[in-house]
């Protein structure tokens, strides 16, 4: 029985941890090739951040187990050089790039007019420009082949106000009129982009924000969320699930939409 997405290839960005290592995974049991791009080093802001080359690493035993094959690159997204390189490195291997699940990102607290200029540059060219700048990249693939489909890992932040999060908040809802404007130009190259809108995840972001405030994981995230359903947080398996679907042929139609997955928060 072939799985579903057999022989298709997808880029992941923020692939070694958290969402994006299930994303890897869950694409892995399906058939998938896996381009996967993380950070690999520590960087000062959050400082939180722990990535690593060994996570990488660690990743690709975890797919190659499963069966399917990956290309992994450690790189940052806010460098060209690194990008380019990671995307001619993939389709070199895989010859196409079927779906980008844009998913590197930090998140970090701090008032609006107190956070650095640092601070604020770094957050927004984290997950805003590193989003368009992989996009950038992989789109002229996608229109050769006249497919694709793009999805941007948002945030509800990127659809509210978030208290001590202006910075976070605003990168994503910057995500969103990317996504709506590259939806509207690459709708006639058979290419579908859109976001993906979690409350928060059972991840070690968490952990990390947690470390911050010297807070525990539990009450950062039911101080932040607020899910009409009673739970703290969404597991990275619903995350899995959600953006399967969307890249699926099941949601063909779905293009410059938000696709929500917030445990009812954003009803309150």
């Amino acid at each position: 029985m072939a799985r579903e997405f057999e022989g298709k290839t997808v880029f992941i960005t923020g692939a070694a941890k958290g969402q994006g290592r299930a994303v890897a995974l869950g694409f892995a049991k399906e058939g998938a090739n896996i381009i996967a791009f993380d950070l690999g080093e520590r960087i000062s802001y959050p400082a939180y951040n722990k990535s690593s080359n060994e996570d990488l690493e660690k990743l690709k035993g975890e797919v190659e187990k499963l069966g399917a094959e990956i290309v992994i690159f450690g790189g940052d997204v806010r460098k060209e050089e690194d990008v380019k390189e990671a995307v001619s490195r993939g389709i070199k291997e895989f010859k196409k790039i079927d779906i980008l699940f844009s998913n590197a990102g930090i998140a970090a607290y701090g008032y609006s007019y107190e956070l650095t200029l640092e601070q604020w540059e770094a957050m927004i060219d984290i997950n805003l420009k590193g989003g368009w700048l992989v996009s950038k990249h992989i789109i002229p693939h996608m229109i050769e082949q006249n497919s694709g489909v793009i999805i941007y890992n948002s945030s509800i932040a990127g659809l509210r106000g978030m208290n001590r999060m202006s910075h976070y908040a605003a990168s994503k809802h910057g995500l969103i009129g990317l996504a709506r404007s590259q939806a509207i130009e690459l709708a006639p190259h058979g290419i579908r982009v859109v976001t993906l809108h979690p409350t928060g995840v059972n991840t070690p972001m968490n952990d990390g924000l947690a470390q911050m405030e010297g807070s525990t994981p539990l009450e950062i995230a039911e101080r932040s969320a607020g899910n009409l359903l009673p739970v703290p947080w969404v597991e990275t398996e619903d995350v899995v699930e959600s953006v399967k679907f969307i890249a699926s042929d099941k949601a063909r139609y779905i293009t410059g939409s938000q696709f929500v997955l917030d445990a009812g928060l954003l009803t309150r």
